[in-house]
C-alpha cells in the first residue's frame, strides 16, 4: 500500500469538488494524465477506489469521503502555516511577578485572557513577595507585577489600584456563623484559629492587632490545603483573602471581615518605559480583577 501525498490530496479534492478529472487538471494547473496518476497512486494509498467513472465525470465513492474529511483538516492547516510563514510575527515576551495569593486566580485567569487574546503572547511568572517583586521591577528584572499592601513607588515604576482585597474567614458549612456575609472582628473572638504562624507580623493574623482581645490559636498549618482540611473537619476557622476565595472548595464556607484593617490594596506595578499600562496583560489583569470582584459578591450572596 502506498502513501498518501499532499499533492494527491489536492487533487483528489478537486476531483470531488467538480465531479471531472479534466476540471480537476485545469484549476490545479496539471495535465490530464498528472491528476489521472495521482488519482491512482490515492486509490492504492486507500486501498478503495476513490471515484466511480461514468460516461460524464466521476463521483465520489465513500472511500473518497472518508479521505476527504481527513484531507481537509491536513489541507487546510497546511494552507495558514504557509500563511503565517509570509507574515511571521516574532514571539511578544513579558516578565510578570505576582505575590502567591493573586496566583490562585487572578493571575492566571488574566494570562490565559491575555494569551487568548494575543496568541504570540509569551508570559513568564516569577511569584515572590511585594517587596522582592518590586525591587526586581525597580531594577528591570521583571516588567510588571501585581503587589499587596500600601508601597512606596521607587523612581521609574507606576502604579495603580487593581482591586481592595478584602479578607474573610473560612468557617465549616455548618458553623454557626455560615451563611452571614459580613462580620465585625468581635463576632470572631471566642473562635477556634488556624493560622500559619503565632507572630501576627508575619500572618494575616495581623488585621487583630488593634483589637482588645488575642484569638485562640489551635492549629498551625503553613500550607493552606492543610489549613482548608482542617477547617472542612470542623475543628477551627481560619483567615482567607479573597483573592483565593474563587479557587476555595466547597467543603468550606466564607464570611467577610467588615473592619477597615482587613482591607489590603492589589496593585499593578510596572516599569514606566517597559511595556505599560496599555500592554493586554496589563488590560487582562484589569478586567479579570472586576470578574473575580463580581464572582466574590455572588458566592457571598449564596
Amino acid at each position: 500500500m502506498g502513501e498518501f501525498t499532499v499533492t494527491g490530496l489536492r487533487v483528489v479534492r478537486e476531483a470531488a469538488r467538480t465531479g471531472s478529472f479534466t476540471r480537476a487538471a485545469e484549476r490545479l494547473g496539471y495535465t490530464q494524465s498528472a491528476v489521472s496518476r495521482q488519482i491512482t497512486l490515492m486509490e492504492q494509498a486507500a486501498g478503495h477506489p476513490l471515484f466511480e467513472r461514468q460516461a460524464r465525470g466521476v463521483r465520489s465513492t465513500e472511500a473518497c469521503r472518508i479521505v476527504l474529511r481527513h484531507a481537509d483538516i491536513v489541507l487546510d492547516s497546511l494552507d495558514t502555516a504557509r500563511e503565517e510563514l509570509r507574515n511571521p510575527r516574532q514571539p511578544s515576551r513579558i516578565r510578570l511577578g505576582a505575590f502567591s495569593t493573586a496566583t490562585a486566580a487572578l493571575v492566571p485567569r488574566a494570562i490565559a485572557l491575555a494569551v487568548q487574546r494575543d496568541p504570540v503572547l509569551e508570559v513568564r511568572l516569577r511569584e515572590g513577595m511585594t517587596p522582592g517583586l518590586l525591587s526586581a521591577l525597580a531594577r528591570g528584572r521583571i516588567d510588571m507585577a501585581v503587589l499587596s499592601g500600601d508601597i512606596e513607588t521607587p523612581a521609574g515604576v507606576e502604579v495603580e489600584p487593581l482591586l481592595a482585597d478584602s479578607l474573610h474567614v473560612a468557617v465549616h458549612p455548618a458553623h454557626p456563623l455560615a451563611g452571614h456575609i459580613g462580620l465585625a472582628p468581635a463576632a470572631l473572638r471566642d473562635e477556634r484559629w488556624i493560622v500559619g504562624s503565632e507572630d501576627p507580623r508575619t500572618t494575616l493574623l495581623g488585621v487583630w492587632t488593634h483589637a482588645d482581645w488575642q484569638p485562640h490559636i489551635a492549629y498551625i498549618a503553613r500550607d493552606w490545603v492543610a489549613k482548608l482540611g482542617l477547617v472542612a473537619a470542623g475543628l477551627g476557622v481560619t483567615l482567607v483573602p479573597g483573592l483565593a476565595v474563587p479557587a476555595l472548595p466547597a467543603t468550606v464556607s466564607v464570611i467577610r471581615i467588615d473592619d477597615p484593617a482587613a482591607l489590603r490594596p492589589t496593585l499593578l506595578a510596572y516599569r514606566a518605559d517597559g511595556p505599560g499600562g496599555a500592554h493586554p496583560l496589563a488590560e487582562a489583569l484589569r478586567d479579570s480583577a472586576a470578574q473575580l470582584t463580581a464572582e466574590l459578591r455572588a458566592r457571598l450572596r449564596n
